[in-house]
């Protein structure tokens, strides 16, 4: 029999791999600190299909014409503008702007996510995550168009002190809307068909639908992190620490999004970065917190008296801002202790500020964790390690130029992924392929096939046969 000669496999196994290499080589998002082998830019699947809920306007760009109609300031900010709420002098009257108030504007996902699925097919991005479906059979998933942290943040700022927490339409709106939203959804042949598990909600607020949470704790969640469960997570703790498995099962990193906070700070460039940082480690922010924010105040004793390290009581007003955009900018590490939740804004607008992230929360989840790498461009230390004296600031201090600008430049690449804002009005246009909302509806897609299944199962269930629930997405 006539030998088959080997050189044409192995000319086109060559070929392959230096097609390969091309496309890596000349992929914008390969440079980017990613824990996944195929950073991607173009969909290597079909972009989520999304159905919004259909709810009155007053419950989402209404509620914004309710907000900048508002006389008084936020009772919370301390010494407010002559302007108790100043408005953008002209703005789309279908779209008005979030509120640049720094307690709200943080949480504005919801303001983002709705203005993309608001975005006419001729005006979206080719390549974008997610498109918009009218037809709730081709739908993958149902998105709530509810602004329900700007519902509850309107109650905190405006409303009468201690009503947030009562159950009372007549004082408490927020409470009201919830409750209005809740029997709305439900229902809707949408939440019959699957139980809820295919609604997406953003509740990126801790108190955000504080009263209804069990009502919509089967459906998809998109949260900063699980501070808004603290009260059931501790009745799961033994002595105040945190068992191997939380019991409850309203919200999970199975079924669930950690979607970022807004930056507040603006962007810093890395070819703009040029001051020198003198400052070694930098925090601003309130030192008396609760929960986990208890491990702030020890931090703050121990630190606040170590050369080079600032530690200062700041709120975020206009002075507080500018205070911030300087001493991130010219530290070279920020510190990101747990609050009353485990993460804050502050993490993020150090990412912007390119000051290396010092994260001390030992609970804390993180977006788009599966797609970034965080321990390529930020430093974590443990509760337990960060409380013994001096260890911080030794540690910091030990670690090398070469390996602060490595991370710096990291971070640098990651800037545009936490990115919300477009700069469109309303956020009505085409998303930055690699910006926070296309990343989002990414991660909502890998829920898909789970909650699929899911329906399935439940659509199988003989009649009077009870499966109990280990978790809401089973």
């Amino acid at each position: 029999m006539k030998r088959r000669s080997l050189s044409l496999p192995i000319a086109i196994f060559v070929a392959f791999s230096l097609l390969i290499l091309l496309f890596f080589s000349s992929n914008p998002l390969s440079s980017l600190p990613l824990s996944s082998t195929n950073p991607n830019p173009t969909l290597a699947y079909p972009p989520l299909k999304v159905f919004v809920a259909d709810l009155p306007s007053s419950f989402n760009y209404g509620l914004l014409d309710q907000f900048w109609s508002l006389s008084t300031p936020d009772s919370r900010i301390p010494n407010p503008s002559s302007d108790p709420n100043p408005k953008p002098r002209k703005w789309d009257s279908r779209y008005p702007p979030y509120p640049d108030n720094p307690l709200i504007q943080q949480y504005s996902t919801e303001y983002w996510l709705l203005g993309d699925l608001e975005t006419p097919p001729d005006l979206r991005a080719r390549d974008s995550a997610a498109v918009r479906v009218y037809n709730l059979e081709e739908s993958d998933v149902v998105f709530v168009p509810f602004f329900a942290t700007l519902s509850a943040e309107m109650q905190l700022g405006w409303g009468k002190k201690g009503e947030f927490l009562k159950k009372d339409e007549s004082s408490n709106l927020d409470y009201k809307r919830q409750k209005e939203v809740v029997e709305r959804i439900k229902q809707s042949e949408a939440w019959k068909r699957s139980g809820g598990r295919d609604h997406v909600f953003v509740l990126t607020d801790p108190v955000a639908m504080w009263h209804v949470k069990a009502n919509i704790a089967p459906a998809i969640l998109l949260v900063v992190d699980f501070g808004g469960w603290y009260k059931l997570d501790s009745k799961s703790m033994e002595n105040g620490t945190v068992p191997e498995r939380i019991q409850h099962t309203q919200v999970s990193l199975i079924k669930d999004v950690i979607v970022p906070y807004t930056h507040l700070l603006p962007t810093l460039p890395i070819s703009e970065d040029t001051a020198a940082r003198h400052t070694l480690l930098y925090f601003k922010g309130a030192k008396h917190r609760h929960r986990g924010g208890l491990v702030r105040e020890k931090l703050w004793d121990i630190l606040q008296n170590e050369p080079d390290v600032i530690m200062e009581e700041g709120f975020p007003n206009s002075t507080g801002r500018s205070q911030s955009i300087k001493g991130m900018r010219s530290s070279q590490f920020c510190l990101h202790p747990a609050g009353d939740t485990p993460s804050s804004c502050r993490l993020f607008d150090a990412v912007a500020s390119l000051c290396i992230p010092v994260i001390v929360s030992d609970n804390i989840p993180l977006p788009f964790e599966g797609i970034i790498d965080y321990s390529k461009f930020a430093i974590f230390v443990s509760e337990g390690q960060a409380l013994q004296k001096n260890y911080l600031a030794t540690y910091l201090r030990g670690i090398s130029a070469k390996r602060k600008e490595r991370l710096r430049a990291n971070m640098a690449r990651v800037q545009s992924v936490f990115q919300f804002d477009n700069g469109f009005p309303g956020g009505v246009g085409p998303m930055p392929r690699d910006g926070a909302v296309n990343l989002i509806w990414e991660m909502v897609y890998q829920k898909v096939p789970m909650v699929k299944q899911a329906v399935m199962r439940e659509r199988r269930r003989p009649e009077g046969v009870v499966v109990p629930l280990r978790c809401h997405c089973t």
